[in-house]
């Protein structure tokens, strides 16, 4: 793998990262519109225990290029990067600047849409229904009261299952889904108060943070492989209908990424601050405050134009 495609698909990666970071917007979304949803996909899912007796059978050269192992770590490495140096500025901006960041996030997503709309070689009835079906689950999603989240093992590598099914696909975000699952408080609970307790020298609270943290891995793991086999199914057998699915859980996700909001309920978050957790979309004549509506066109036109700049740019890239 040549070092500038290593450099594009940490790029990308970062990208990916990037989107993954807000509740709302998923990194599925930018690999699909960067060119690499498929190729991501059927790398995860052909990565088996095989893999580690082919490390000492042929060697690491060969494995890597056997598994695409090159493609993954450079993805990896620019979602790593995007994560650790975004998430604090994207959470100032969410906090100082909502209505603006929202909008902009509504144009990307906007344009993502009529993007994969694009892809779907042959509209007909089923593809239309497929279209609905996946608008009012997205939909639904959104607009879903949050759950409890019980402390038992199942639920928690339940909740990694569900999040990170979500972060590969288009148009749901995992990181929303966490806080339906009322799981996203107590996973970035157990990763800083693992690192509080290691501090401490608090063994025994290292070890429940700890707890947490595999148990979610083993979900996050297990979901990522079973899905990513049914999405190469689909795209294999049925890439229409699994497009036109796809197309719908991105316009259904709107209703996330609308920019003027009502707050209906409250949640305390890692550091024990109040922040909107259940809203509803409402009109900016309606909005409490300053609805900024000549911001926020030129913001979600910006975000509009962005994914179309990225559409020609993956479609240069592509031979």
């Amino acid at each position: 793998m040549p070092l500038k495609k290593h450099i594009t698909t940490s790029i990308k990666g970062m990208l990916m990262g990037a989107a993954d970071v807000v509740p709302g917007v998923s990194g599925g979304t930018i690999a699909f519109i960067t060119g690499i949803y498929e190729e991501l996909i059927k790398t995860i899912d052909g990565i088996d225990l095989q893999l580690l007796k082919d490390f000492f059978k042929i060697g690491i050269k060969n494995t890597f290029v056997k598994y695409n192992l090159s493609f993954l770590l450079s993805l990896v490495i620019g979602i790593a990067i995007s994560i650790l140096s975004l998430s604090k500025l994207l959470t100032y901006l969410l906090e100082t600047y909502p209505v603006l960041l929202w909008s902009f996030f509504f144009g990307l997503v906007l344009a993502s849409v009529i993007y994969i709309g694009k892809q779907i070689p042959k509209w007909n009835v089923a593809v239309i229904i497929a279209i609905v079906i996946g608008t009012i689950i997205s939909y639904y999603i959104t607009i879903a009261e949050p759950l409890g989240s019980p402390d038992s093992w199942w639920y928690i590598i339940f909740s990694g299952f569900i999040a990170i099914i979500a972060m590969i696909l288009p148009g749901v975000s995992g990181a929303f889904l966490l806080l339906l699952l009322g799981s996203y408080k107590t996973v970035l609970g157990s990763i800083s108060g693992l690192m509080e307790a290691v501090a401490a020298g608090d063994w025994s609270q290292a070890w429940d943070y700890l707890s947490n943290l595999l148990l979610f891995a083993v979900g996050c793991v297990t979901g990522l492989k079973v899905f990513s086999r049914i999405l190469t199914w689909l795209f294999q057998n049925q890439k229409n209908l699994t497009l036109a699915l796809l197309t719908g859980f991105m316009i259904g996700s709107l209703n996330k990424l609308w920019p003027w909001k009502e707050v209906l309920k409250y949640r305390t978050n890692s550091h024990g601050v109040e922040v909107p957790f259940l809203e509803k979309s409402i009109s900016p004549f309606q909005f409490d405050g300053d609805p900024q509506i000549i911001y926020v066109c030129l913001l979600a036109l910006l975000g509009f134009v962005l994914i179309l700049g990225l559409e020609r740019w993956a479609n240069e890239k592509q031979p």
